[in-house]
C-alpha cells in the first residue's frame, strides 16, 4: 500500500532573492543555527539577521555545528534554545547544520528527553510546534534536509551514525536561495552534488517508487548531470548554482517519500567507521551499486531509461565519468590508507549496512557476503 506523501512543509520558496521572505515571517524571537565560519565570512548570517530584525524579531546564534554532528552538540544547542525561548528556529547551513537544528528543536520542545536512545526509540514520535516552527536555508546543494523528514546524528562514544526519520521533523519553511550557496568550495560542491544525484537515482530504483517521486527524481538527475560540472568549474555561475539547488530540493522531495537504497546504507556505515564524508561516500559507491542492482530487471530498465534521457547508454559508466570530472577517487583505498583496518571491519560493516533502514527499499537486499564483496570492490576500485 502506498504511503501518504508530504513534499514539503507549509512554505517552500526557491529562486534568487527568495531569502527576503524572512522579512514577512511572524516571529518575535529567532534562534539561528550555523556551522563554522562560512556563513559569517560570506555575509549571509548578517543578511539573515537583518531580514529577521525587519520582521521585528530578536535573534540569537547557535554556532559550531560540526560535520557529522554529535549528540552533545544537539544537547548544547537545545539548552541555549531553552534559555532564549525562540518561536522560530532557522537552520542556516549544510546538511549537518540542518540535521542538528532539527534534533535541537525536538529536545527544546521536549525537555523530558535527555538521551539519544529516548528519541531513537520514541513511539509515538514527539509532537512538535508547541513552542516553535522550523525554517531551513540550505547553503549546499545536496542533502535536501530542507525538504526531508530525516536527521543523522553521531554517537561519539560508539563512533556510529544514527539515522532517524519522521514527518513531524519536516521543516515548516524551506528557503532555497542560490545566493546562499555561492560561497561553496568546489570540493563541497562536487560531493554534495553527488549526494543529490544519489538521492535521485536511488529514489527511482526504490521499491516504494511512485509516479510523483519519479517525475521529481528524473528531472533532478538530468539537471545534475548537466549543471554539476558547471557549478564545480565555476562557483560564480549563478544559473548552475540555481539549477543545482532546485535539483537537490526535487530529489529530496522524492527520496523523503519513497526512501533510498544501499548506497546510503553503505555510506552511512563508512561514515561511522572511517569518517568518510557522506557525499564523497555516495559518489564513490554509486556506480558499484548500480552495477550490482542491475541484476534486477526492473532496476536495470530504470537505469537504462535514465541513461538514455541523459544522453548515454550505461548509467554506471556515466556516473564514473562524472566523478572523474569532479576529481572524485574511484576506490576507497585512495582515502583510507589502512587496508588491514578496513578489511578487519568487513563483517561489522556488512551487518551495519544490512540493518540500515535504507536497505529495505533497495531493489535487491544483499546478503552479508554480498555486502562484503561490494565493500571490497569499492575499496580496491575494481
Amino acid at each position: 500500500m502506498m504511503r501518504p506523501m508530504k513534499l514539503a512543509g507549509s512554505q517552500l520558496l526557491f529562486g534568487e532573492g527568495c531569502l527576503e521572505h524572512l522579512k514577512s515571517l511572524n516571529t518575535k524571537r529567532t534562534s539561528i543555527v550555523i556551522g563554522g565560519s562560512s556563513m559569517i565570512k560570506s555575509g549571509m548570517l548578517d543578511t539573515v539577521r537583518a531580514y529577521l530584525q525587519e520582521a521585528g524579531a530578536e535573534t540569537m546564534v547557535i554556532d559550531g555545528v560540526e560535520p557529522d554532528p554529535a549528540f552533545s552538540t544537539v544537547v548544547r544547542g537545545a539548552e541555549q534554545m531553552k534559555e532564549f525561548g525562540p518561536d522560530l528556529i532557522v537552520a542556516l547551513g549544510g546538511g549537518s547544520v540542518m540535521d542538528a537544528a532539527k534534533a535541537m528543536w525536538v529536545y527544546y520542545e521536549h525537555p523530558e528527553l535527555t538521551t539519544l536512545e529516548e528519541l531513537l526509540e520514541a513511539n509515538p514520535f514527539p509532537k512538535l510546534r508547541k513552542k516553535a516552527i522550523f525554517c531551513c536555508i540550505p547553503s549546499t546543494a545536496g542533502t535536501a534536509s530542507e525538504v526531508s523528514r530525516s536527521v543523522v546524528i553521531s554517537d561519539k562514544e560508539t563512533g556510529m551514525k544514527h539515522g532517524l526519520g519522521n514527518m513531524e521533523m519536516m521543516p515548516d519553511i524551506a528557503i532555497c536561495d542560490p545566493q546562499v550557496t555561492m560561497s561553496m568550495p568546489d570540493k563541497i560542491t562536487a560531493e554534495t552534488g553527488m549526494d543529490a544525484l544519489t538521492h535521485a537515482v536511488e529514489a527511482l530504483a526504490s521499491t516504494r517508487a511512485n509516479y510523483i517521486g519519479d517525475i521529481l527524481a528524473t528531472q533532478a538527475a538530468l539537471d545534475i548531470f548537466t549543471y554539476l560540472p558547471k557549478a564545480y568549474e565555476n562557483g560564480n555561475d549563478g544559473e548552475a548554482r540555481e539549477h543545482m539547488l532546485n535539483a537537490s530540493m526535487a530529489a529530496g522531495m522524492a527520496f523523503t517519500n519513497v526512501s533510498l537504497g544501499i548506497v546510503h546504507s553503505m555510506a552511512h556505515t563508512l561514515g561511522g567507521c572511517f569518517h568518510i564524508a557522506h557525499g564523497l561516500g555516495d559518489a564513490m559507491l554509486l556506480p558499484y551499486v548500480i552495477d550490482f542492482n542491475s541484476q534486477d530487471e526492473r532496476a536495470a530498465e530504470i537505469y537504462r531509461q535514465l541513461a538514455e534521457k541523459a544522453g548515454g547508454t550505461n548509467l554506471a559508466d556515466m556516473v564514473r565519468e562524472l566523478n572523474k570530472k569532479l576529481n572524485i577517487p574511484t576506490g576507497f583505498c585512495e582515502v583510507i590508507s589502512d587496508e588491514a583496518a578496513y578489511m578487519n571491519r568487513l563483517d561489522d560493516m556488512a551487518m551495519a549496512a544490512s540493518a540500515d533502514g535504507c536497505t529495505k527499499t533497495n531493489p535487491i537486499k544483499p546478503s552479508l557476503q554480498q555486502f562484503k564483496e561490494l565493500f571490497i570492490k569499492a575499496y580496491k576500485g575494481e
